[in-house]
């Protein structure tokens, strides 16, 4: 990333970032305290495509968070390995399923099957970690966790093939 500072008399310090696809950040900091921050599609654009105001506290935030103050991402390889040896999938349960109108426990799905169920989408609305004693119905997509391998038997389960 390219970096460009310049003295704005009267007015405070312009600073410039481009970035690697030539996108163009200005962060103009007002004596007063006073910061804009202008976004460009492209270097040569002469009117920004983004604008906005921000207090310094607001200006220290934002840093504090594109630094990773909160939030770490995982490593590349990392991901890798976790995405190698884990998979998400949605699955809708189909009316020849075993499981329709049963309970999560009462279905028995991860002695079955290995998955986890960490969600269920009915009519529209996503229920994040349903309960054990939550009913099942043909046309919910479940979301499910676990290896490959898992995640093709609970497939089959919900189809009504296993």
């Amino acid at each position: 990333m390219e970096v460009k500072m310049a003295d704005l008399p009267g007015i405070g310090k312009k600073m410039t970032f481009m970035t690697a696809q030539r996108n163009m950040i200005v962060l103009i900091i007002h004596h007063t305290g006073k910061r804009e921050l202008y976004f460009f599609a492209h270097e040569d654009n002469d009117e920004p495509d983004f604008a906005i105001n921000l207090t310094a506290d607001e200006t220290r935030e934002l840093g504090a968070q594109l630094l990773g103050a909160v939030f770490q991402p995982v490593d590349n390889d990392k991901m890798k390995m976790i995405k190698n040896k884990m998979v998400m999938e949605w699955i809708e349960l189909k009316k020849n399923s075993p499981i329709v109108n049963k309970t999560i426990g009462e279905a028995n799905i991860r002695k079955k099957t290995g998955v986890s169920v960490i969600g269920i989408v009915r009519e529209g609305e996503v229920q994040a970690s349903p309960e054990v004693d939550e009913v099942l119905y043909q046309g919910d997509v479940l979301i499910a966790v676990g290896k490959q391998e898992q995640i093709d038997r609970f497939e089959r389960l919900c189809e009504g093939e296993a």
